[in-house]
């Protein structure tokens, strides 16, 4: 059993983490505020951008001639993963649950016999994956320096994509983030933008209210390579929500569980000291009665 100086001890050290992970749930709390109205903003753009290649695509008579962007290389044999989670811990299962939904992606796509490229972004998702996937990891990047993402590193990731796309370098683009949902629920995502995914059906129902100038052709050729970056963007806000609400919801769960052990050491520590005392009284009257 321990000593009344290692109990003594231990609730210390237990009150000094609850202090912790009190002010980092204060700190998340007031990240994830700025966090989620980004995000917030930042959904009905990148929606309307995407009902507008839609509607572009609808009006395109002949897909053939249709960007690769559009429509893909015909192929689906090598698939390019981007695998965005966070560089810092502490945030509960939020690395986690992407992982495990881009290593479901990863067998099922290795299983078909088919080609497997990953780009992680964030270093735990990259050391999460690195201990069975990390032939397949092509590049890493991590934007820890940064103190808030912006639309520049979203676009440095579009354009790697884009150059590798060129040199025909893959046939499938998925990008795997956590979308945001409350402080509580945070649901990963596989999002396919490479070719764009033509399986959500623009809110026009099939009609065009548009009158394009210049031709669809020309408008998708300058627009895709943009819509790229603005998902890319896109998913970095709803991970940045994410990750914040993940972490305050952990450190809530950290600090109720640090008060809890110190209730528990606290009992232990006051019944080993009356024991402590009752012995000692017992010894004193046991001594006194032999004389």
């Amino acid at each position: 059993m321990a000593s009344l100086d290692d109990l003594r001890k231990r609730i210390v050290s237990v009150k000094s983490t609850q202090k912790i992970t009190k002010a980092m749930k204060m700190v998340a709390a007031a990240k994830l505020r700025k966090a989620q109205e980004s995000a917030e903003k930042g959904r009905p753009y990148s929606e309307k951008m995407q009902n507008i290649i839609l509607n572009l695509t609808e009006s395109i008579n002949d897909l053939s001639n249709a960007p690769k962007l559009l429509v893909g290389t015909g192929k689906e044999q090598t698939h390019l993963c981007v695998v965005m989670t966070s560089d810092r811990g502490l945030c509960g299962g939020f690395n986690s649950n992407i992982c495990r939904l881009a290593k479901n992606y990863f067998l099922k796509v290795l299983e078909e016999g088919k080609t497997l490229k990953i780009i992680t972004i964030g270093s735990k998702g990259h050391d999460q994956l690195k201990r069975v996937y990390g032939k397949y990891i092509i590049k890493k990047l991590s934007f820890k320096d940064k103190k808030k993402i912006s639309f520049s590193e979203a676009g440095e990731v579009g354009k790697l994509i884009l150059n590798s796309f060129e040199k025909n370098e893959f046939d499938k683009c998925i990008l795997f983030y956590n979308n945001f949902k409350n402080v509580i629920t945070q649901v990963p995502q596989a999002q396919q933008i490479i070719p764009t995914d033509q399986t959500k059906s623009s809110k026009t129902n099939g009609e065009n209210f548009y009158e394009f100038e210049p031709d669809e052709d020309e408008i998708l050729e300058d627009l895709l390579p943009k819509n790229i970056s603005t998902q890319i963007f896109k998913a970095f806000l709803e991970n940045s929500a994410s990750e914040q609400g993940s972490r305050m919801t952990a450190m809530d769960n950290a600090t109720r569980n640090a008060g809890d052990l110190v209730k528990s050491l606290t009992v232990v520590y006051n019944r080993s000291r009356q024991a402590a005392i009752t012995k000692e009284l017992i010894e004193i009257i046991s001594g006194a009665e032999s004389l």
